[in-house]
């Protein structure tokens, strides 16, 4: 039995955990994301740095690591006694162990999908860090240009009636307040308010027609029963 599980083949993928991760190549070397790991544990570190590479290869990402950092060491001194027990003290340490994967060469898309799927599945007793770095062209005014006309041609008449002074009308403030970017804006599509999907949701604001006259002459006789009974009572 035993030798019959030992010429059995294990798929690739389980193979592959018993080897040091793959990593890609980067081209031109540039660094995009840098991640930190802590832990106080080196075994929890070490898998977890595996894990981050590991996923950075199946995500098309060049990896860089995982480098070792110095680590950060804390000692306190703490009496066990006051008074004349003072000279009776002792010692607590802690070491931080830290760790620096690199991504080189990644598309921003893609570093922020790893960093989210790291962090989804992140080891419990390890913390991260993660520097990640933008880069654009030199033309940065055409870009800042052609993105204030972006938004212009979005807003549309919106833009134009902000410090305009005026006023508007009963059923362009109703369109408003049902459009889409403004609900999002107020925070309509949050997880405890309603959202769209909810029925009924978009009509958020109904009137109640209301009969003055008929509230009145209630109010009125209530006022007369609280009379009555505050003679009677007297």
């Amino acid at each position: 039995m035993r030798q019959e599980l030992r010429q059995l083949r294990l798929p690739k993928a389980v193979q592959a955990t018993f080897l040091t991760p793959l990593k890609r190549t980067p081209t031109h070397g540039i660094p995009v994301c840098d991640l930190q790991l802590r832990s106080y544990s080196v075994r929890n570190l070490e898998l977890f740095a595996d894990f981050c590479l590991r996923a950075a290869y199946y995500l098309n990402l060049p990896a860089k690591g995982p480098v070792p950092l110095p680590k950060i060491t804390e000692r306190w001194t703490v009496p066990r006694g006051n008074f004349v027990h003072k000279k009776s003290q002792e010692n607590f340490e802690r070491v931080t162990v830290r760790r620096l994967v690199q991504i080189q060469d990644g598309h921003p898309e893609t570093v922020a999908l790893w960093l989210a799927y790291i962090q989804k599945n992140r080891y419990y007793g390890v913390g991260m860090k993660a520097n990640v770095f933008e880069h654009g062209g030199l033309e940065v005014g055409k870009d800042m240009d052609a993105e204030a006309e972006n938004i212009e041609r979005a807003l549309g008449e919106k833009l134009s009636l902000l410090g305009s002074g005026q006023d508007m009308g009963a059923k362009e403030l109703e369109s408003m307040i049902h459009d889409e970017p403004f609900k999002a804006a107020y925070g309509a599509h949050a997880p405890m308010n309603e959202a769209e999907s909810v029925p009924n949701a978009s009509k958020r604001f109904t009137r109640v027609p209301v009969d003055v006259q008929k509230q009145a002459m209630s109010f009125d006789a209530k006022s007369r029963r609280a009379s009555a009974f505050k003679s009677e009572s007297e």
